[in-house]
């Protein structure tokens, strides 16, 4: 058998707890710890790995794609109209809506014209910030 903690192969081993953990050790190695009597249960099965299962997994997960059930959310032709109205809705500036999304007023800006499509991510803080949908499952004809 091998020694768990010097990896030589001995005749024999002693089953010893060494600072909470429990381990097969050769008697040059034992001496660093205390030897337990009788041994834990997870050592009766000769040739068993504490914490593996003997055999094949009986129930095996499945992959599960979220993707597939929410429904693909594009946005809305008007999301730029939606954004600028919303926001003087709510009396901010573009220079205050860019504060409360992190991001410059220039981005704020090429938002409100319609010339910079947001990212996923950015979609998501608009749509908290400004308490508005701007996507929708697309329309299909």
């Amino acid at each position: 058998m091998l020694c768990e903690m010097c990896g030589k192969d001995v005749p024999e081993v002693s089953i010893v707890k060494i600072e909470g953990t429990v381990l097969r050790l050769c008697p040059n190695c034992a001496k660093f710890g205390k030897v337990v009597e009788p041994p834990p249960a997870a050592f009766h099965a000769p040739g068993r790995t504490p914490g593996l299962s003997k055999g094949p997994r009986r129930s095996p997960m499945e992959e599960k794609d979220i993707f597939t059930e929410m429904p693909p959310l594009e946005l809305v032709p008007d999301w730029s109209q939606r954004i600028r109205k919303a926001r003087e809705v709510m009396g901010l500036t573009q220079d205050q809506f860019g504060v409360r999304l992190s991001e410059k007023s220039s981005v704020i800006h090429k938002l409100e014209s319609g010339a910079f499509f947001p990212p996923d991510a950015m979609v998501r803080k608009i749509e908290k910030v400004l308490k508005i949908r701007i996507r929708a499952a697309p329309e299909t004809s």
